[in-house]
């Protein structure tokens, strides 16, 4: 069974407008985008729509090029030969094929080709019959939740965790495109917080920038991003919510660095670099004598005073302590050594070993 882990920072680029039912643009859709994702060390899976046209569309809408979903469409169809064909160009290319299938058929055609991954759209979130017909597939699903209620996305994920079918929820706004107002990326606080075993992620068709609400997403917690994209070419416009190769690559680069700005995961103490280390040991106050001490004297406030520089093996503000008893004698102004304090210091060489380092 593939695990939750299967979708912890996984890009999903979607071939908008079906590639505008073009076996050549598809593929060199595949061609361009796939360098992109090598170059930037980034797994990808590259995303197909698929509809069985003739049934998806009743017959008596089928003439219709008023109604813009229904003539696009048609105008984009191909044969079960084409995808393939596409599917395996993808999977040559280093990155994983996936697929959004709208209808039953299409499920059926999405196990034919072998694809690892279902993207239900968000069309389709309450489509009960093609959600249990992909579930019967027992693939990873990634699920997009715009415009549905809390109810739909409750019931939709309850259903996919009684099978244990691995499920993503991308928080998703479906505007095409999105202006920056209308993101609102505080909704994956909320999916977080409401669904703790899925991994969230968010799909955008914004068309302003390509990182500012990336790194803001992924310093919320999602995990798995999704954009439309496109190529210039062959005399069509691309629509403002597609990204092309180079803002791609731009959307890569800023996951890069958010990644690395946010470092450790928020539910475990990060540990400090080494250097981080020294430079606030060199910070520190080392503990002097204020006046000649005999072995044997408990150590008061009366007797120290504090001051930089910190020596390596001294004691610091941060080990000594009232009432602990000096082993030797140690005279006016002189550093307090930590092996002259009968404290757990003196006695644990593993302790004592970064306090004789520490220090000029």
């Amino acid at each position: 069974m593939i695990q939750r882990d299967f979708f912890e920072e996984l890009f999903v680029l979607e071939m908008a407008n079906n590639h505008w039912g073009r076996v050549e643009r598809g593929l060199e859709i595949v061609a361009d985008f796939s360098k992109i994702v090598r170059f930037n060390n980034i797994r990808a899976t590259i995303k197909l729509q698929f509809r069985d046209v003739e049934n998806f569309i009743h017959r008596d809408f089928r003439n219709r090029d008023d109604i813009r979903y229904i003539k696009k469409t048609i105008d984009t169809q191909m044969s079960k030969e084409s995808f393939a064909t596409l599917v395996q160009a993808v999977r040559k290319s280093g990155c994983i094929p996936s697929a959004t299938p709208f209808d039953e058929a299409s499920v059926d055609l999405c196990e034919e080709l072998e694809i690892p991954l279902i993207k239900l759209a968000s069309s389709d979130i309450n489509d009960w019959f093609l959600i249990e017909k992909i579930a019967k597939t027992k693939k990873p699903v990634i699920a997009s939740s715009g415009g549905s209620s809390v109810k739909d996305t409750d019931d939709l994920v309850m259903f996919f965790a009684n099978r244990n079918i691995p499920l993503a929820l991308n928080h998703c706004v479906s505007l095409y495109p999105t202006e920056d107002r209308d993101l609102q990326l505080n909704q994956i606080d909320y999916l977080r917080s409401r669904y703790p075993n899925n991994t969230i992620g968010f799909s955008s068709h914004e068309y302003h920038d390509w990182e500012t609400s990336l790194a803001i997403a992924y310093a919320k917690g999602a995990r798995t991003f999704e954009r439309h994209i496109d190529i210039e070419g062959d005399g069509i416009k691309v629509s403002p919510y597609c990204s092309l190769p180079h803002q791609a690559d731009t959307w890569f680069k800023a996951f890069r660095r958010v990644k690395a700005m946010c470092g450790h995961p928020g539910t475990v103490k990060r540990t400090p670099p080494s250097e981080e280390v020294r430079y606030l040991d060199g910070l520190v106050r080392g503990v002097y004598a204020k006046r000649d001490l005999k072995c044997g004297h408990p150590i008061s406030e009366d007797d120290l005073y504090l001051a930089v520089p910190l020596q390596k093996g001294q004691a610091s503000c941060r080990e000594i302590m009232r009432g602990q008893e000096l082993l030797a004698d140690v005279s006016k102004d002189s550093p307090l050594m930590i092996g002259q304090i009968d404290s757990p210091y003196a006695y644990d060489e593993v302790l004592k070993a970064g306090i004789m380092e520490r220090g000029i």
